[in-house]
């Protein structure tokens, strides 16, 4: 079985980029086949990988090293005759989130793995309250109904993945990382996982970060019932990434 799912820009236009999306706890890489449609067909090269496995075993900095090892796999594979096309950015969710912020926090990322940005989408804190049914479940990921039947459908979703606890060593490490590159930090006013106290502080500690709240937003942040602007808001980051981060529509004047 192959261990990315590929999702390319439509045949005859100039790829604007490449996006590399990690999962967070019980999501498949179907998960995100919407997303990554709907990011490909704006131009972007987009490859999903597994959801990476962090445990509370004390070995942090190895199964960091070895998501570090998958993703510059990963973006190897992306390569066209002219190389990666960049600019490269990283979409985390959940503790793909985390894990994705406390890798850039560390000093020996290859090379070749180096990010021009990243996206980080509901980064779970150190609590959360405790999820009981899959209906349980579903209510804390989304209240978009074609994601609750794709993820109750998906019979390699992990059910009841949300209920185990995050290592509170991968969540210091993340929320400590000091990313030197643009960062866009998305989450959902409705998203019971997330310390939006502490997501405001790093946003506001970093030198190139954007903390964008979703109106009614869940724990699925990509994946909710506001997903169409979530994505253009990812687009429109994208787009403000090749221009230096200087956006490129700006309101003159609105009385809405």
């Amino acid at each position: 079985m192959t261990a990315y799912t590929d999702h390319h820009a439509p045949e005859g236009l100039r790829t604007r980029g490449t996006v590399i999306v990690v999962p967070g706890r019980g999501e498949t890489r179907e998960t995100y086949d919407r997303l990554g449609r709907r990011l490909a067909a704006d131009a972007y090269r987009v490859r999903v990988v597994d959801a990476p496995v962090v445990t509370d075993d004390g070995d942090l900095s190895g199964q960091l090293a070895d998501l570090g090892a998958r993703l510059t796999a990963a973006g190897d594979g992306t390569a066209g005759a002219d190389g990666v096309v960049r600019p490269v950015v990283l979409v985390g969710a959940d503790t793909g989130a985390l894990a994705v912020a406390a890798l850039l926090g560390r000093d020996d990322i290859p090379a070749v793995l180096r990010p021009d940005a990243v996206v980080l989408a509901g980064p779970p804190g150190h609590t959360a309250p405790p999820v009981g049914t899959w209906d349980d479940e579903l209510d804390v990921r989304t209240s978009c109904p074609a994601h609750r039947g794709a993820l109750t459908g998906d019979t390699r979703v992990r059910r009841g993945a949300l209920g185990e606890a995050v290592p509170d060593a991968l969540v210091s490490a993340a929320y400590a990382a000091e990313a030197d590159v643009p960062a866009l930090i998305l989450v959902g006013d409705a998203d019971p996982l997330a310390d939006h106290d502490a997501l405001v502080r790093t946003a506001t500690s970093l030198p190139q970060a954007r903390l964008s709240v979703v109106r009614g937003g869940h724990h699925d942040v990509l994946n909710d019932l506001q997903h169409r602007s979530v994505a253009a808001e990812i687009v429109t980051f994208l787009e403000a990434l090749r221009n230096e981060l200087v956006p490129l529509v700006a309101v003159e004047t609105s009385t809405w």
